[in-house]
């Protein structure tokens, strides 16, 4: 039985902030050497990232404002507020973020209604509340007090994949099950100075956002945009390889995130054994070039990390576009960062009408160092 996703959204705080501007905060931190200030830059420079949103407005301060939670306008400096503090305000923040994302993808997706939905599935790797964010999109949306509701925690960027997995299993097995899927995170909340390299990439690429997919069994209207949800396959890495390289972990400053310089060549390394159980399951792709599968969304990790899966792929560069884009636009979200580029896809297949058709292969990367992928069919319309 086919399952389809019907709908994606994707929302952003409104705060902005240009790259270059985090990268001169960043640069002007005590904690920072000598050869800790041309890392900053020459990281930053080459992150492939334009601008990034966060739920912080600390930075946008002039030094006539008072210090905020994360920042001291008045003297330049990065604060130190603790754990609890800063998970305090991922309760506040990423709640409006997770309600956002869910009210946009029912706006855009008329064919379903909130009383449709049987179960909802909430992802976030980057703050605990409980009830959680899954009781919030409930009590927001008005959705029935019988939904079925779950967590994927703490599982880092590939969270979304494990989510649609369990959203296609509830719809095999009940036709009439409507599943709302939304992942949320707020990277930048645990942004803090210091001067390794591990810790300057990751103040360097990772954002806030958060994305919304609708998933059922039920077939597409005629003409509407749609992926059906074809196959997923997970991975993991030789053991010892990667298993320190890709982590977060649970500091008194906030979540340390390890996203270290071996990342790229370990995955280019890996990356073709680790599609070989997906593409296995259709004879015409098991074998064949991987630039046959027309469309990719690659998790965007680092500008890196595409430039290595590119190449080991042999990829062409309107290929690896969506993800480039994304990563420019809005950097390292995290879970939510493959369901933008998937809701990019989505909007051109509403764009090119009809005939758009395509398979896609979408990727992810998380602690492990694991790889989620999963084979899907873009359309806009059912024959």
């Amino acid at each position: 039985m086919p399952v389809f996703v019907h709908a994606i959204a994707a929302v952003v705080p409104d705060t902005v902030y240009p790259q270059r501007v985090i990268r001169d905060v960043i640069r002007a931190q005590p904690e920072l050497d000598r050869l800790g200030q041309r890392l900053t830059t020459a990281i930053f420079n080459a992150s492939g990232i334009d601008q990034r949103h966060s739920v912080v407005r600390d930075f946008l301060g002039g030094p006539d404002d008072a210090p905020g939670l994360f920042y001291d306008p008045a003297t330049g400096r990065m604060l130190t507020p603790g754990t609890g503090a800063r998970n305090d305000f991922y309760t506040v923040h990423a709640a409006e973020l997770f309600v956002r994302a869910a009210r946009q993808v029912l706006a855009a997706c008329p064919g379903l209604k909130a009383q449709d939905i049987t179960h909802v599935v909430t992802v976030s790797c980057t703050g605990f509340f409980a009830p959680g964010p899954d009781y919030a999109v409930v009590r927001a949306l008005g959705l029935a007090p019988h939904v079925q509701r779950f967590h994927v925690g703490f599982m880092g960027c590939y969270a979304a994949f494990p989510a649609l997995k369990m959203a296609r299993a509830f719809c095999e097995a009940d036709p009439d099950a409507v599943v709302l899927v939304v992942c949320a995170e707020l990277c930048t909340i645990h942004m803090h100075s210091a001067d390794d390299p591990d810790t300057l990439i990751a103040n360097s690429v990772f954002a806030d956002g958060a994305a919304a997919a609708l998933i059922s069994a039920r077939p597409p209207a005629a003409g509407t945009p749609a992926l059906r949800m074809d196959h997923f396959e997970t991975t993991l890495t030789p053991p010892g390889v990667g298993e320190a390289d890709m982590a977060w972990t649970i500091g008194d400053q906030g979540y340390d995130m390890v996203l270290s310089t071996y990342v790229p060549d370990i995955i280019e390394a890996h990356i073709q054994g680790a599609l070989l159980p997906l593409l296995a399951h259709e004879a015409a792709l098991a074998g064949a070039p991987h630039r046959e599968v027309e469309h990719w969304a690659i998790h965007p990790g680092g500008r890196s990390i595409l430039d290595k899966v590119q190449g080991s792929l042999g990829l062409s560069d309107d290929q690896l576009r969506p993800s480039r884009e994304v990563l420019r636009r809005y950097g390292n979200m995290s879970s939510a960062t493959v369901l933008f580029i998937l809701a990019d896809l989505l909007r051109s297949a509403d764009e090119g009408g009809a005939g758009d058709r395509g398979r896609v292969c979408a990727m992810a990367f998380g602690p492990g160092l694991t790889v989620e992928s999963g084979l899907l069919t873009k359309f806009s319309g059912l024959d």
